[in-house]
């Protein structure tokens, strides 16, 4: 058997794996280290393999940066920014038909700026504006569906965990420069999830009633609870797109932020202190697996040399390198359905980006959007995982109906991506004009 058909076997069978519900970070690695010893014809050498990936990876000064963003979002859960955030939106954008599903949109790109994580908006904001949508009647499927599509933001409105991972992946990329790429394309998706769910609410009008109208002076009085997460934003991305602090030193001054504000807010007990270092230790590790998983992975395919051939045919083709791309970005969206984003990115970049750069293709530009088509993954029909985790905010939610109501975000994130893919500068004008 051919090397590289070992190597089709393996992606084969680490899909079949995980679609028979085995960890997605083991599955690499079983596939990893087997078919590497079937391919080398030694066996120790590739469970050595296991000894010297993890330290590699793991010790790496670059990945400092993934626990120490996900303990600002933790610590950011726990002070109650979030709560404060979204009472301020709710203020200013609930008079509007179906304004409060306007302020959960809102209150998830400003959140996801802090917080990074995906899974993590969704849970949080959705909670909070299903308690409040609720007291409006609002439709709880179309509501748990903004909170949904709202969490994309959250890969794609820096510090996103997802650029770190595909910028180190990638070949050590300028991780300033891929925050600064998300940074106009998430606020025209934020604006057109706003116009999208402004038209769907207009077109049925049951989903989503009108609320409160609120007084000047309450509106703002509420920007009180804002304050907290913008000066954040300001003194770490602010720092960091200056020039004052490196990435990694934007991340601890993230997290020793959150931490102090938390105890300043007096929302810090060591009950809570330790559940949220708990948390990050767990998602840290969450990740870090996959990383370590997709290493072993990837020696895996390098030795069989399928990722250099594909590469070569692709380059091949007698078509428009653009007809590549969009073939590319096809796949992504279907494995962006069944897998975690970071799995994604960690598996497939190693394979796609020479393939990319070959074509003369800018890889900050790509890693954009290749972050938004994996989001897109994530909230499309049947399998996407943030409708699934916007499902399990309430037991009432009718999946779906869920499912029905994620549709029309999914068009207006498809927009937005071809949008970039047709007009690149859209996601390059802003790293091009702070990073030269």
């Amino acid at each position: 058997m051919s090397a590289a058909v070992v190597g089709i076997a393996g992606i084969l069978i680490m899909v079949l794996f995980i679609f028979m519900g085995l960890n997605v970070g083991i599955s690499m690695i079983l596939v990893g280290v087997v078919g590497y010893a079937l391919v080398a014809g030694d066996f120790g050498l590739a469970v050595s393999r296991l000894g010297t990936v993890p330290f590699s990876t793991m010790s790496s000064y670059s990945f400092v940066v993934v626990p120490l963003f996900v303990l600002m979002g933790e610590f950011t859960l726990e002070s109650g920014m979030s709560q404060g955030l979204y009472r301020s939106c709710e203020k200013w954008l609930g008079k509007f038909r179906g304004g409060l599903n306007l302020a959960t949109l809102v209150a998830n790109g400003v959140f996801g700026a802090i917080c990074g994580s995906s899974g993590a908006a969704v849970a949080t904001i959705g909670k909070l504006s299903l308690q409040e949508t609720r007291k409006f009647d609002y439709d709880d499927n179309f509501s748990a569906a903004t909170s949904a599509a709202g969490g994309t933001l959250s890969w794609l409105i820096p510090p996103s965990t997802g650029f770190i991972v595909y910028g180190i992946t990638a070949g050590n990329l300028s991780i300033g420069r891929l925050f600064a790429s998300g940074v106009i394309p998430g606020i025209i998706l934020m604006i057109c999830y706003m116009i999208t769910s402004f038209i769907v609410c207009l077109y049925n009008p049951k989903i989503a009633p009108r609320g409160n109208d609120y007084t000047l002076k309450e509106k703002f009085a509420s920007l009180k609870g804002v304050i907290p997460i913008v000066v954040m934003f300001v003194i770490v991305l602010g720092g960091m797109f200056s020039g004052l602090v490196s990435y990694t030193e934007a991340a601890a001054l993230g997290a020793i932020l959150s931490i102090l504000y938390t105890a300043i807010a007096r929302k810090l007990t060591w009950k809570g202190f330790w559940r949220r270092m708990l948390a990050a230790l767990k998602s840290t590790v969450m990740v870090f697996q996959i990383m370590v998983a997709a290493n072993i992975f990837g020696y895996f395919l390098t030795i069989t040399n399928l990722p250099q051939n594909m590469a070569n045919f692709i380059s091949s083709l007698q078509v428009n390198p653009i007809v590549i791309i969009f073939l590319m970005f096809a796949l992504y969206i279907v494995v962006g359905m069944l897998m975690d984003g970071l799995s994604v990115v960690m598996l497939t970049v190693p394979i796609f980006c020479p393939i990319v750069a070959s074509l003369g293709y800018d890889l900050v530009w790509f890693g954009t959007v290749l972050v938004m088509v994996i989001v897109l993954g994530a909230i499309t029909p049947p399998i996407g995982i943030n409708i699934f985790v916007a499902a399990g905010i309430d037991k009432k939610i009718e999946i779906n109906k869920l499912m029905k109501c994620c549709l029309p975000y999914s068009i207006a994130l498809a927009l937005v991506t071809i949008l970039v893919i047709c007009v690149p500068k859209v996601a390059l004008w802003l790293p091009n004009l702070m990073f030269g």
